[in-house]
This record gives structure tokens, C-alpha cells and sequence, in this order.
């Protein structure tokens, strides 16, 4: 308990809520922790016949059943995953052809430059998402479907088009926050609801991803071309564009969230106790 001369009768309240929260969080990123983790081990390991990446597909494979079989992810959350594998699959193509970062080692299960473990960092976004829904009950308010869909496809297809097209990326960002305008999330920490507007957890969510990130190319999942000679920070510019595409993975975790989430409890907007 913090005195409260120290934090006031509310702190210990607000400690606790704050430590769920983060729990929950950890929680889950499991999958992507899994996978980071196994990109981590799988630097430190000797000289095998069969290369790094191939083993980090079969990894990843593995621990996408792990996941289902253990429930921790039901039918529709794997459906949601298997598109942000592939649409990341899609995503990593172009950007590998046009030198925007590159896995240098080779590997069999490999094609244009780009391994096909690559879809899973996708799909880990996607796997974190359709956690969170269910172990934070999310619930959406005044969410407007086809027109955020619309501008995530918008986001998605601009950091294709602009190596040939102007980049439009603050304009999509701003209709972006005019459509998710009033859009919150409801959420439950510790039995009690909370909420938050969704353009908060999109940027809230595109810097972890941005720091998740950092982390991913110091253990080597690929490299930007300033960290070919040595690891580098991933600019902060890359926080922004996080902010942007979790919109598209949103977009896919909603459209197959299940349609019967149950009886909820109270919603307090302020009360911590």
C-alpha cells in the first residue's frame, strides 16, 4: 500500500489497474514475444544444414498450432492471422524489390529476396489484436466499418504506390482520425470498463510496434540498408507509419470478431476502485 502522503488514497488503485493492464498486455503479445524470442536463439545457434530462415518458418508454423490447440486462438482469430500473413507476404515483396530493407542470408523457403517466415511478423500483429480482443473484452462504440476499411485499404496501398506516386500519408492520417472520430474502445481491467478512442490506440499501439521493431532488427529478423555495416535505431519516422497500417490489421481482427461476446461488466468512466 503507498502511504498517502505519498500518492493519496487513489494511487494503490490506479498501481494495480495500471499493473493489469500491462499483464494483460504481455499477455497478449505472446505470440509475437514467441517469435522474437525464437528469431533471438535462432542467431546464437552453430552452423546447420538447413538455413536459419527455413527454421523460423517451421518455428513459426509450430506455433501457430500451439496457439489454436491450446485455444489460446479459436478458428476465426487464425482465418484473421492467415491474411495478415499474407497481405505481409505482399507487403514484403515490394519492399524488399525496392531496397527498403532486405534479409541477406539465404534460405530454400525463400522467394524474391523475401523468406516466408517474414509473414509471420505480420501475423504476430494480427495474433496480438485478436488476443487483446478477447482477454480485454473489447467492445467498439460508434465504430464506422466501410469507411475505416476504406481508408485502411487507402494506407495500405500508398506505401506501395508512393515509390511511384506523391506519398499521401498525412492526408490518409488525417482521414483516419476524422473517420475513428468519436469511435472508442471499451475495455476491462481488473472487472471494470474502461475506454479509450480508437485513434489513441492506434498510435499507442504503432509505438510499441515501433519499439518491437528496434528490438526485431537488433536480433537480426532483417536489416534496413543503414544497419547493413552494424545495428542502427529504426527511425522515428517508422512510429507514424505503425500508427498507420495497425489500422489495416484492425480493420481484419473486426471484421472477424466474434459476434456474441456475452454479458459485460459495469462501465465506470472514472471510478479506479
Amino acid at each position: 500500500m503507498i502511504p498517502p502522503s505519498v500518492g493519496g488514497p487513489w494511487a494503490a488503485p490506479v498501481v494495480r489497474h495500471l499493473l493489469d493492464f500491462a499483464w494483460t498486455q504481455t499477455r497478449a503479445c505472446a505470440f509475437a514475444i514467441a517469435l522474437l524470442s525464437g528469431v533471438a536463439v535462432s542467431a546464437l545457434l552453430p552452423d546447420l544444414p538447413v538455413a536459419r530462415y527455413d527454421l523460423l518458418v517451421v518455428y513459426g508454423v509450430l506455433l501457430t498450432l500451439l496457439f489454436w490447440l491450446r485455444g489460446w486462438e479459436n478458428g476465426r482469430d487464425v482465418a484473421v492471422i492467415a491474411v495478415c500473413h499474407v497481405i505481409g507476404l505482399a507487403f514484403e515483396l515490394v519492399k524488399v524489390s525496392l531496397g527498403s530493407w532486405s534479409y541477406p542470408e539465404p534460405a530454400v523457403l525463400k522467394f524474391a529476396g523475401v523468406p516466408l517466415y517474414g509473414g509471420f511478423l505480420y501475423a504476430a500483429v494480427g495474433g496480438y489484436v485478436c488476443r487483446a480482443w478477447h482477454l480485454f473484452d473489447l467492445e467498439l462504440l460508434r465504430y464506422r466499418p466501410r469507411a475505416t476499411a476504406v481508408v485502411a485499404a487507402g494506407i495500405y496501398v500508398n506505401f506501395f504506390s508512393h515509390h511511384w506516386l506523391p506519398d499521401v500519408r498525412w492526408a490518409l492520417a488525417v482521414l483516419l482520425v476524422a473517420v475513428t472520430a468519436g469511435t472508442s474502445v471499451r475495455f476491462t481491467v481488473r472487472g471494470v470498463r474502461r475506454r479509450m478512442p480508437l485513434a489513441v490506440s492506434f498510435v499507442l499501439i504503432g509505438f510499441f510496434l515501433w519499439v518491437a521493431e528496434n528490438l526485431a532488427t537488433l536480433v537480426g529478423a532483417w536489416r534496413y540498408p543503414y544497419q547493413q555495416h552494424g545495428w542502427e535505431p529504426v527511425g522515428i519516422e517508422k512510429f507514424g507509419a505503425w500508427a498507420l497500417l495497425i489500422s489495416v490489421t484492425f480493420v481484419l481482427a473486426a471484421v472477424g470478431r466474434e459476434s456474441s461476446p456475452g454479458p459485460r461488466p459495469e462501465y465506470h468512466p472514472m471510478n479506479v476502485n
